[in-house]
C-alpha cells in the first residue's frame, strides 16, 4: 500500500470536519505534554501532525521550537495556510516516518494514531530508529493509539490496538511508562472511538 498517495486522496478529497480522528482542541495531548514539564522554550515534534491543530495551541503558548511531520504534503498546506504568518515557525517535514527524514535533537516526541497504522514489524523497527534518534535523554514520548476495545479499521485501513503495557513492550526498554489515560474520541459525526494515550520518559 502507497501511504503518501492514501493520505494525500484523504487530505485533498475530504475537509479537516470530514474525518474522524478531527478535534477541535487537542486536549489530553496538551495536558500530558504539561504533566512532562512543557515551557515556552520546549522542542515538540508532531509526528502526523497533518492539519492538526495543536501546533496552532502550542504557537500560542509561545513556543518556537516546533516541527510537524506528516506523509501527506496536502495536510501541511492545509495547516500552513490555517496558521498564516505563524505558519514560518514550524518546521514543516513532507515525509512517511518510516522513511528518510532527520531534525535536531527534539524534547517531546508527539505521535496521535500513527503507529497503530505501522502493522507490519520493519515499519514499527524504522519508527522506533527515529524516535531513538530524534528524541533527547531526557525526552518524553507522547503516543497515542486505538485502545483494545477501539476500532479494527481507521481511514480504510487496518490498526493494530494497544493497551499501554502492550505499548510499552513494543517500545522496548529505551522508553519507560511513566503514565497512561483512557479517552474516548468524538468523531464529527458524533461516533465513539476508544483511545488510550500513553506518557513515556527516555531511559539512559
Amino acid at each position: 500500500m502507497d501511504r503518501q498517495a492514501h493520505w494525500q486522496r484523504v487530505y485533498t478529497t475530504h475537509t479537516e470536519r470530514d474525518v474522524s480522528w478531527f478535534e477541535t482542541m487537542p486536549t489530553v495531548s496538551l495536558q500530558l505534554m504539561e504533566a512532562a514539564g512543557l515551557t515556552a522554550e520546549t522542542c515538540v515534534l508532531d509526528v502526523g501532525g497533518g492539519d492538526s491543530h495543536l501546533v496552532d495551541a502550542l504557537s500560542a503558548k509561545g513556543l518556537n521550537c516546533l516541527a510537524v511531520l506528516d506523509v501527506s504534503e496536502a495536510a501541511l498546506q492545509r495547516a500552513q495556510a490555517r496558521l498564516g504568518e505563524a505558519a514560518s515557525v514550524p518546521t514543516w517535514i513532507a515525509a512517511d516516518v518510516t522513511g528518510e527524514w532527520s531534525l535536531k535533537p527534539m524534547d517531546i516526541w508527539h505521535d496521535r494514531a500513527v503507529f497503530h497504522f505501522l502493522t507490519a514489524p520493519d515499519d514499527r523497527a524504522r519508527y522506533l530508529a527515529h524516535m531513538r534518534q530524534i528524541l533527547k535523554r531526557d525526552g518524553t514520548a507522547i503516543i497515542a493509539t486505538f485502545a483494545p476495545d477501539g476500532p479494527e479499521k481507521c481511514s480504510g485501513l487496518p490498526v493494530a490496538r494497544y493497551s499501554p503495557e502492550e505499548l510499552a513492550r513494543e517500545l522496548g526498554p529505551a522508553f519507560r511508562l511513566i503514565e497512561s489515560v483512557p479517552h474516548i474520541h468524538q468523531t464529527p459525526w458524533g461516533t465513539s472511538q476508544s483511545f488510550q494515550y500513553s506518557r513515556f520518559a527516555r531511559v539512559h
